[in-house]
């Protein structure tokens, strides 16, 4: 998409820019001044050691600019060794990419999800929200917003370290040095950094707006694009990681030995093709092919590229109201709108897959149950139509107290039933003896949560993994008593199309 610069006035923006950071570097050295003397005063007085104050202060400065787009963003400034991430809501006209390491945590074990809240928490303590004493009229607006600033988190779906099959961190969570949210109404650039009470507030001020000038002023087109030739499916190479029918088939003998209510089995393919995968013009495939899907994309700065187009929201948090979706029990779009309409009436009225949707419902109503909160749901599920699946569907609401952490909600829910099965514990290992790969990312809680408590997270179904010459594409259905291994297998092979065309 071409941008139109809009007439700016750099001496007078670059001034305010320098007047913020002055303030923020003022705010620093009086906070350590009182530190200071509250150390001074509590050792006199009890000879207790005085803790050291903090020598530095992360700042979040936003500046509205002229409409870009992300993706756009993300391909002219992100680097290969660089970790980035980008979500996509096409049918909200809302996209985000974060680039670059302003601060990260890699971490793992049964706490992973207390380490993520406890660092974001910490890192907001120490992150300065308070708007310029002295509001500037230039053109060009620049604040300190804390709702504009966004935490990027992901979690892989077991809590395993770092091996061939899963590159990325158990728990990741990133303060990205730059990041471009662009909404219907609106376009921000923010650049996160870190100031120290003898920064050179010059060449730093310098820095900045000489980068926010460059996303302002690039020339945002899909780069080589239009004469990228890409290598059709028929040259590529298919290999089956694992035998799905065959575990199907196990996994009903679990079921009939009441040892499972449900149990949701994987199926992994490697696509290798004769040269690299293109991951970012694969993302502007998805958004283009589904629209009413989250189109995301994670890459950790090794090479590995996880990238999907989910149509399952695990946790929405706008202003203390909670969103959590119930998405499970399928059936295949039809070719006509008569068939289509028998598809969705055999999906609304087979007592397996309103069982296998049940499931996921009881399980979230009663999580949120135990964290103290008071569902609401329809009382009968409606249908999710995608371009080439339908979804039974039922949204569920619920008021968050105040000192629930979004992380709190994704650490309570992660697995649904959805993605793993019931019971819980028994589903997860049942995962690891039959589908014989590491899931990584798959079906794994992957998103944001913002310096004003909102968040939004997504289940990482309906994915790849990009490295090189090779992909693996990931699907996965759901095992009750009275599945058929055969109509599953077709099932896993309509949701990797999703993925196939918009490889390249």
């Amino acid at each position: 998409m071409p941008v139109v610069p809009r007439p700016i006035e750099p001496v007078q923006d670059c001034k305010a820019l320098y007047q913020l950071l002055s303030e923020c570097q003022q705010h620093l050295n009086e906070s350590r001044n009182e530190s200071r003397n509250e150390s001074r005063n509590q050792l006199l007085s009890s000879q207790l050691k005085p803790e050291a104050p903090s020598d530095c202060l992360w700042i979040s400065i936003s500046l509205e600019i002229d409409p870009v787009d992300p993706l756009l963003a993300l391909q002219q400034f992100n680097t290969s060794s660089q970790p980035h991430f980008y979500f996509e809501k096409p049918y909200e006209g809302e996209a985000i990419a974060a680039f670059g390491n302003a601060s990260v945590l890699y971490t793992g074990g049964d706490r992973r999800f207390l380490k993520a809240q406890k660092f974001l928490q910490r890192s907001l303590d120490n992150l300065f929200h308070q708007p310029p004493k002295h509001p500037s009229k230039a053109s060009a607006v620049i604040t300190t917003t804390p709702a504009d600033l966004r935490y990027f988190c992901s979690f892989t779906f077991f809590d395993e370290t770092h091996t061939i099959q899963s590159p990325f961190a158990s728990a990741i969570v990133l303060l990205p040095e730059w990041q471009i949210l662009r909404q219907p109404d609106r376009c921000v650039a923010t650049a996160n950094v870190v100031l120290y009470a003898d920064t050179n507030l010059t060449t730093l001020t310098d820095s900045l707006w000489l980068k926010f000038q460059k996303i302002q002023q690039a020339n945002y087109s899909l780069l080589g694009y239009t004469n990228y030739d890409p290598i059709t499916p028929q040259s590529w190479n298919f290999l089956e990681i694992n035998d799905f029918q065959k575990a199907v088939t196990s996994a009903l003998h679990s079921i009939h030995k009441n040892h499972l209510q449900k149990l949701v089995l994987s199926h992994a393919v490697d696509v290798i093709s004769r040269r690299p995968f293109e991951w970012l013009f694969s993302l502007h495939n998805l958004r283009q092919i589904y629209p009413d899907c989250c189109i995301f994309s994670v890459n950790q700065g090794t090479g590995k590229t996880f990238i999907g187009a989910s149509p399952e929201r695990l946790v929405s948090v706008r202003n203390q109201q909670l969103t959590t979706d119930a998405l499970a029990g399928s059936a295949p779009r039809g070719r006509t709108a008569r068939e289509d309409a028998a598809f969705a009436q055999l999906l609304m009225s087979t007592p397996k897959e309103q069982h296998e949707h049940q499931v996921v419902v009881d399980f979230l109503r009663d999580r949120l149950f135990q964290l103290g909160l008071s569902p609401q749901l329809p009382a009968a599920p409606d249908l999710l139509r995608l371009s080439n699946i339908q979804h039974l569907h039922t949204p569920i609401h619920a008021h968050l107290p105040a000192g629930l952490h979004p992380l709190e909600l994704v650490d309570a829910l992660h697995p649904t039933p959805a993605v793993a099965g019931l019971p819980r514990d028994i589903a997860c290992e049942e995962i690891r003896r039959y589908e014989g790969f590491g899931r990584s990312l798959y079906a794994a809680p992957l998103g944001w949560v913002d310096a004003a408590g909102n968040a939004e997270f997504i289940v990482g179904i309906r994915s790849a993994m990009l490295g090189g010459d090779r992909a693996r594409l990931y699907a996965g259905a759901g095992i009750v008593a009275g599945s058929d291994p055969a109509r599953e297998l077709a099932e896993v092979k309509l949701k990797l199309q999703a993925l196939l065309k918009a490889l390249v």
